[in-house]
């Protein structure tokens, strides 16, 4: 039985190629794997677990249907889905995580993360995510019209889109003594996570790695233990 993990397909209506790839994983692996890892960004944008749109309501189709085949499904949430709750979990037979998580596998101790708390030197972003995760910021938003949430994630991926090409690529990526902080804080030797977009298998001293996941815009990336072996697809550079 394998276990997967994936992140970062940035689900849209106008990426319908995307929804078909996760579409094929879940029927591809339906029946045959432990668990399904999904460790954010599964949408571009998510306003609510009142968006009745069709994308995500296929979505939790497809993820309750993968789920009632005997696999267990784990989300955490992104940068983009944030928003995800409990009555998104249910209909799509999930569970939430937080971020991090720690979990056992393939026996090492490994910490689960989205990747974006890493991201430290943006600190115009790392103010937003304080933001926009506080619950006060959460519960005034989702009392908000439906219409209006739907406007505001628009112009917020529009400012993101704006922030990425004004920024440099180094300050988007991870924060090396972030990254080494994480190792000792939490007593582990293996960090998972997405968000970079930048898929590889980064090997530190002490036998330290950190596996971060590809997004979905050109092809399925995925990490695959089966048997305790790790395997991440498609295959990255060396580092």
């Amino acid at each position: 039985m394998s276990i997967l993990f994936i992140s970062d397909l940035h689900l849209s209506e106008d990426r319908p190629d995307i929804t078909e790839r996760l579409v094929s994983l879940l029927e591809g692996y339906s029946g045959r794997t432990e668990a399904l890892y999904i460790l954010g960004d599964l949408f571009e944008a998510y306003v609510g677990d009142d968006d009745d749109a069709p994308l995500v309501r296929n979505v939790e189709k497809h993820l309750r249907a993968f789920s009632n085949r005997g696999s267990d499904v784990f989300f955490m949430h992104g940068n983009r889905d944030f928003l995800v709750g409990q009555d998104f979990a249910e209909r799509a037979g999930l569970t939430i995580l937080a971020d991090p998580t720690r979990i056992e596998l393939a026996g090492k101790s490994t910490l689960l993360m989205h990747g974006d708390s890493l991201c430290t030197d943006d600190a115009a972003y790392q103010a937003f995510r304080a933001e926009v995760r506080s619950p006060q910021w959460q519960q005034t938003f989702l009392a908000q019209p439906l219409a209006a949430r739907k406007a505001f994630a628009e112009q917020a991926r529009q400012q993101s889109q704006q922030h990425t090409a004004s920024v440099s690529e180094t300050i988007m990526d991870v924060n090396q003594r972030a990254v080494e902080g994480t190792f000792v804080t939490h007593g582990l030797r293996r960090i998972i996570h997405g968000h970079t977009h930048r898929p590889n298998w980064h090997h530190y001293a002490a036998n330290c790695e950190r596996i971060v996941l590809g997004d979905w815009f050109d092809q399925a990336s995925m990490l695959v233990v089966d048997d305790d072996e790790l395997s991440l697809y498609p295959e990255p550079a060396s580092s």
